[in-house]
């Protein structure tokens, strides 16, 4: 009889970001599977959005899915900004001054996002900011991180 596949028991989906420089992302759960995609971005954000023993679907910004080993996924909170030109300000009010511009695609730490609150506070490339939530991807909507 065919024993079931273990899981994590952690929440579907989920964000989490890539750990290494270089992920291989395979179209099935297993080495056997072949490589459909590499990742060359360490810390990038991405979705978890099934498990298979020690293999995670993932499902990136763009909408990219497949799968990766757990060994190469990191529970440590990434953003990356979607769209055109964003303000990244200094302070939790969209009336507060700019700290900087941010092109799409710029990748991020999210440290913050606070309940009731429609900024989050990141840092890229060692500048610490607020960014509206609607304005990257890596959290979800109702979501807090205190």
């Amino acid at each position: 009889m065919a024993q079931a596949a273990e899981t994590s028991g952690l929440p579907l989906p989920r964000f989490v970001s890539l750990r290494s420089d270089e992920v291989n992302l395979r179209t099935g759960p297993g080495v056997r599977y072949p490589v459909d995609w590499i990742y060359l971005r360490k810390d990038l954000p991405v979705e978890v959005v099934a498990e298979y023993d020690t293999w995670r679907k993932i499902r990136d910004w763009q909408g990219t899915d497949g799968w990766v080993h757990q060994s190469m996924l990191s529970g440590r909170r990434m953003m990356v900004v979607t769209g055109g030109l964003r303000t990244l300000f200094r302070a939790d009010a969209i009336d507060s001054p700019p700290a900087a511009q941010v092109e799409a695609g710029v990748v991020g730490r999210l440290l913050q996002c606070p309940r009731g609150k429609a900024l989050c506070r990141v840092e890229l490339s060692g500048l610490q900011g607020w960014m509206r939530r609607e304005e990257f991807w890596g959290v979800y909507n109702g979501e807090f991180l205190e």
